[in-house]
């Protein structure tokens, strides 16, 4: 499946390098505003001026873009990202003296990391909804053999102002699983913990000719579920969890203390349930452990159902980690604690006006037997 994957996108890259046109950018398109800008290049909103089709061009400089690299980002664009939460490419490509340019659905209200800045947090139910859209286009994106590798609030384009309907973009990382790529230390809380050596590697090369040790890693999906996992603490909190995710990193270390501390307790309950000696739901297992072994402040208001999804998204051992489609078995319940809180407060508002009508309804039963007592 992997090797297939990877070889259909080499042809398809192939094939489409034979066919690249070069284009005057003034004679096909009017450009009209710029949507965003990084290391790869930039992104213009632009529209078709034949067809009058609104589209976003995404230029990557020659000088420091390869055409490969070009290609093989077009042609995952345009071949495999058919979930509807994918940003897709839609057939255009070409060269100019100095930029290569693809078209793709544009994003017309930002990205996610503008709606996590300005409103601090991000309303739960929104939250979940955003969730679910991305728990579905990864799951899509791994069943076709790739994984993102990029997945970031900067990366997930708004195609409304209330987040009803959100794409995963930017495909530049992208490979195919079972690849093996060098790894990358980057500062960021998305980065994952197990290319902490390449960190370790890049501290201790002296900057000298000699070549700095090379750390090489398999790509696989769990990369992608550590970074919805983050992703899930920016969105409820509006902040990181921690600045990156290593053991010098005070927020991640009491992180992994919590984690094992949790691992721990899991062990003593599954060993008591195989015992027989207690049955009890999920739930109240969520709520015990929590109360037991509070989390770190910086999860202070999260609640247990979401502690426990956070607990398989950052698993710190990339081979037990959670898959990013586990997120849907999360949905609908309290992911913060004051509304669980509320929640608990309507349930048992409405218990109490139940037992109310029964009552009520109770004693006019009685009230009917004694009329009928009297005829």
């Amino acid at each position: 499946m992997t090797d297939s994957a990877a070889q259909e996108l080499d042809e398809r890259c192939f094939l489409s390098a034979q066919s690249m046109p070069s284009l005057k950018v003034s004679e096909h398109f009017q450009v009209l505003k710029l949507l965003g800008e990084g290391s790869y290049g930039k992104v213009m909103l632009a529209v078709h001026r034949k067809k009058g089709t609104p589209m976003a061009l995404k230029f990557f400089p020659r000088q420091s873009t390869s055409l490969t690299s070009f290609l093989r980002e077009y042609n995952l664009s345009l071949s495999y990202c058919t979930h509807p939460s994918l940003t897709r490419a839609i057939g255009i490509f070409f060269s100019t003296p100095t930029y290569y340019v693809f078209a793709q659905q544009a994003g017309l209200y930002g990205d996610l990391y503008n709606v996590i800045v300005s409103e601090v947090a991000v309303n739960e139910e929104c939250v979940q909804r955003v969730m679910s859209q991305l728990s579905g286009a990864v799951t899509h994106l791994h069943s076709l053999g790739f994984v993102h590798r990029d997945i970031k609030p900067e990366n997930i384009f708004l195609c409304d102002s209330s987040c009803r309907w959100v794409k995963l973009g930017d495909f530049g990382l992208s490979r195919a699983i079972g690849a093996t790529v060098r790894a990358v230390w980057y500062d960021s809380p998305f980065c994952t913990p197990e290319v902490e050596p390449a960190k370790e590697a890049q501290t201790k090369w002296d900057g000298t000719e000699e070549e700095m040790e090379d750390i090489w890693i398999t790509v696989e999906p769990c990369i992608d579920s550590w970074a919805l996992g983050v992703l899930v603490y920016c969105l409820l909190t509006g902040c990181f969890p921690w600045e990156q995710s290593t053991h010098d990193d005070r927020g991640y270390r009491r992180y992994k203390e919590w984690f094992d501390s949790e691992a721990e307790m899991e062990e003593k309950t599954r060993h008591c349930e195989w015992r027989g000696e207690e049955e009890r739901d999920c739930y109240t297992i969520m709520k015990e452990n929590q109360r037991n072994n509070p989390p770190p402040s910086q999860f202070e208001g999260l609640s247990p159902l979401v502690m426990t999804l956070l607990k398989e998204l950052l698993h710190p051992e990339p081979k037990h980690r959670g898959s990013p489609e586990e997120i849907l078995s999360y949905l609908g319940g309290p992911w913060l604690t004051e509304t669980e809180v509320e929640e608990k407060r309507k349930a048992e508002e409405a218990e109490k006006e139940a037992r109310k009508i029964r009552e009520e309804g109770g004693l006019e039963e009685e009230l009917v037997r004694e009329g009928k007592g009297e005829r």
